[in-house]
């Protein structure tokens, strides 16, 4: 049951004018044409009590589903965290000056620095002042959101030593779509530059390995060694309340990657939400192949972005808010540009999409109906959601 402001309003009313009744017979004024409202008053009361138990109840149920679906984030928001400090590579996270708020342990033993002194030191600081410019346009773009490739720099460590730096950027985008982090890898190729054998940061995961083919709506098998690519289409994560619900706790798309070894859920399941093509790689092969564990952490890094973004619409306490923020979602990154607005290229049932917000099938429909009068959201021919504005 979904209690709007009228209703609440209205339910207000009615127990005010029935406490007035109340009050003027316990205290003798009513005069002896009001006793007789003393039946009405009474019939008014078990109402009141009644529809009050069932909002209490429906209230409790809400907020008790609500602090499930936060729990399992966090626990995945702590996963992915540990995946972030214990990471082979060099990883930090710097404001939109360069300043950095959080690096991990790579990093420190890269830059030569202990980890609580090199947060809020500026990234310029350890580059030396010829790459200090072409960083500084690295960031430039990453605040507008461009699209930024790998760059070769020249870094120095505190203890005066100069080594050869890949950087790897990202934008951090917040709830409104609004850059407010950046994300770096950093990778030390002195080394491969002395030997001329410099490695992608490209490389190609589907090469010389098999590709399995899973339709749409299939379950997918996890296994527990593997890390499975997506090299084409959308899966979904899912587990399951206490209560049997459904929680949504991923979606991955192409060029991301998933698997039982990045989760410490017990009861995890994927499903296909399109036709999808996936590539198997061992976690042996990723511990012993350098090139292939710095092609995969990235797409690690996607995941864990993604686990933060769901962290702060489950932290919604409007179900309208979470449903919003989660077609702003959608919008970025699974949207096309089309004359009439933004089309969300992947469908999702009302039963997904209500999973993903912790509220019900009917909720959703109701929501997608408001929407649509407001002229903020339509649908294509093939029931794709066209996004029109902004709330």
């Amino acid at each position: 049951m979904d209690i709007n402001q009228a209703e609440l309003d209205k339910f207000v009313y009615r127990t005010e004018t029935m406490y007035k009744r109340w009050s003027d017979l316990l205290h003798g004024t009513a005069s002896p044409s009001k006793v007789e409202i003393l039946p009405q008053a009474l019939m008014e009361l078990g109402s009141a009590s009644q529809t009050l138990q069932t909002a209490t109840e429906e209230l409790r149920q809400q907020n008790d589903e609500l602090t499930k679906t936060r729990d399992l984030l966090e626990i995945e928001r702590q996963r992915y965290k540990d995946l972030f400090d214990f990471a082979p590579d060099a990883y930090l996270v710097t404001d939109l000056n360069g300043k950095i708020q959080e690096a991990n342990r790579a990093c420190s033993e890269l830059f030569s620095i202990s980890p609580q002194h090199i947060v809020n030191k500026l990234i310029i600081s350890f580059v030396t002042l010829d790459d200090r410019h072409k960083l500084r346009c690295q960031i430039v773009k990453l605040t507008k959101m461009e699209k930024v490739g790998e760059i070769i720099i020249c870094c120095q460590r505190r203890d005066g030593e100069f080594f050869h730096a890949a950087l790897t950027a990202a934008s951090v985008c917040s709830a409104q779509g609004k850059v407010t982090a950046l994300r770096w890898l950093i990778r030390d190729i002195t080394e491969e530059r002395a030997n001329s054998t410099p490695q992608s940061s490209d490389l190609d995961l589907s090469k010389n390995r098999p590709l399995y083919k899973y339709c749409k709506r299939e379950t997918v098998p996890l296994g527990n060694d593997i890390i499975w690519y997506v090299h084409r289409g959308l899966v979904k994560l899912s587990s399951v309340s206490e209560a049997g619900t459904e929680i949504l706790v991923g979606l991955v798309g192409e060029g991301m990657v998933f698997g039982a070894s990045l989760t410490v859920q017990q009861i995890y399941q994927v499903t296909a939400i399109s036709d999808v093509e996936l590539v198997p790689i061992m976690q042996k092969e990723i511990v012993n192949s350098p090139s292939l564990s710095h092609a995969i952490l990235p797409k690690i890094k996607q995941r864990l972005q993604q686990t933060e973004y769901f962290l702060v619409i489950a932290g919604r306490l409007k179900v309208e808010d979470r449903f919003w923020n989660l077609l702003q979602y959608f919008k970025q990154y699974f949207g096309e540009t089309t004359p009439k607005g933004t089309r969300i290229n992947i469908r999702f049932t009302h039963e997904e999409l209500a999973s993903a917000c912790s509220t019900t099938r009917v909720t959703i429909t109701r929501l997608i109906q408001n929407l649509q009068q407001k002229e903020l959201i339509s649908f294509d021919a093939k029931r794709h959601i066209i996004v029109h504005g902004d709330l």
